[in-house]
């Protein structure tokens, strides 16, 4: 399967990049480590420990990594971690530019699976700084890396490349026109036991727009798994 990821929006078109999805310089960026352009969440929740935990992974917007501040390839960053001593239930935070392709930041997903995390962390700024106009605590969307019930179960969430202007969306393996995906998403979502979202997205979609589908995906009330490539 080429590089699919699975997604979901309230009532959002995938776009390119926007300005508005961008978190502006200066504003709401982690207090140490490699600076980047975060997308904006309107549905995340504060995470302040990723101001200093050490299992930080940023991404470049030209797709290269970084473990805490030091330059990693994909394979060299499974064996950091496996270096590392960890408690149990640590999660990983993934700092990735708004700009670089989801492929590129897929690849730290599929290291933080090689060695074992359950939940990963997407970092992303919020709308509008503090009333202060100091820094804002992190915010960010939890991502489940395995099942917590059955797959079959799953509401299977696909977007695919297209030649029209927006990307192809199914829902079920049914086309969905973007206009009706809310309404198609939430009463399923509500239907369910578990309220679980399978997302399968295309590798070379702004990771922006990810996240953004993501949100929305959560804002649903429902958790997201993002299954390994080919399932």
């Amino acid at each position: 399967m080429k590089c699919l990821l699975s997604v979901c929006l309230l009532s959002l078109a995938c776009v390119p990049v926007a300005a508005h999805n961008l978190a502006p310089d200066g504003a709401q960026a982690l207090r140490q480590g490699v600076s980047v352009q975060m997308a904006v969440t309107a549905n995340a929740t504060p995470m302040p420990e990723a101001d200093s935990t050490p299992w930080i992974v940023t991404v470049t917007s030209d797709g290269a990594l970084y473990f805490g501040i030091h330059p990693v390839t994909p394979d060299g960053l499974v064996q950091e971690m496996k270096s590392r001593p960890r408690e149990r239930d640590q999660k990983l935070y993934i700092k990735a530019d708004a700009r670089a392709a989801y492929g590129n930041v897929r690849k730290t997903i599929e290291a933080a699976r090689a060695v074992s995390f359950e939940t990963v962390a997407l970092l992303t700024s919020q709308p509008v700084a503090s009333a202060s106009g100091g820094m804002v605590p992190p915010r960010g969307l939890d991502i489940s890396l395995f099942s917590p019930g059955s797959s079959a179960e799953a509401i299977v969430v696909q977007v695919h490349r297209s030649k029209r202007s927006n990307p192809n969306l199914q829902i079920n393996h049914q086309p969905i026109p973007w206009s009706a995906l809310q309404t198609t998403l939430s009463p399923l979502v509500q239907s369910q036991k578990e309220k679980v979202i399978q997302l399968q997205v295309d590798g070379m979609l702004p990771f922006a727009d990810v996240v953004q589908l993501i949100d929305t995906c959560r804002a649903n009330g429902a958790t997201v798994i993002l299954p390994p490539p080919g399932v």
